[in-house]
């Protein structure tokens, strides 16, 4: 089919590649799309310290462990620490569904989101953070967006004020 395609990265990592796999070697083009598009779900958690990125990401983590052993709920409030303290059955589960989780500082997150981008032959993301406080959210994408201007302007030189769907 000659249509775009995204998929759920951000909680089906394992099964990522080979639906893009899938997706490219059977594209065909069409009246819609002459080349295959992919767009890929990304978690991303930016804070100013890398420990807080970490600390805001343990949210989803607690989500992600419970709703897997059978305790469904709402998104914990985050914990300092926590995966520090998990053990192998619960850090199986977080490798299985969120490995392709962006988390850090500014710096940290632009060059994992470039990375991931690269990896996969993305044409396009789609960022989601499930973090517990709505302000600390609301930061995490300032920080990404502000990383991603900046990292437009220093590979393409587009002004930082050009809108993404102009650059």
């Amino acid at each position: 089919m000659g249509l775009p395609f995204a998929f759920a990265s951000h909680f089906a990592p394992a099964l990522m590649n080979q639906a893009l796999d899938l997706y490219r070697s059977g594209f065909r083009p069409s009246d819609q799309l002459e080349h295959p598009y992919a767009m890929l779900g990304v978690n991303v958690f930016a804070a100013d310290e890398e420990e807080e990125a970490q600390t805001l990401f343990s949210s989803l983590q607690q989500a992600f462990i419970n709703l897997r052993l059978g305790r469904p709920g709402k998104l914990p409030p985050p914990q300092r620490g926590y995966a520090d303290r998990l053990g192998v059955l619960e850090r199986s589960i977080l490798e299985q569904t969120l490995s392709s989780a962006v988390v850090g500082t500014q710096e940290t997150v632009t060059k994992g989101l470039e990375a991931f981008a690269e990896r996969t032959g993305a044409d396009e993301l789609m960022l989601t953070s499930q973090i517990f406080d709505h302000r600390a959210r609301l930061r995490s994408f300032e920080i990404v967006a502000r990383g991603i201007g900046q990292e437009r302007v220093e590979r393409r030189g587009v002004p930082e004020d050009t809108p993404s769907f102009l650059a």
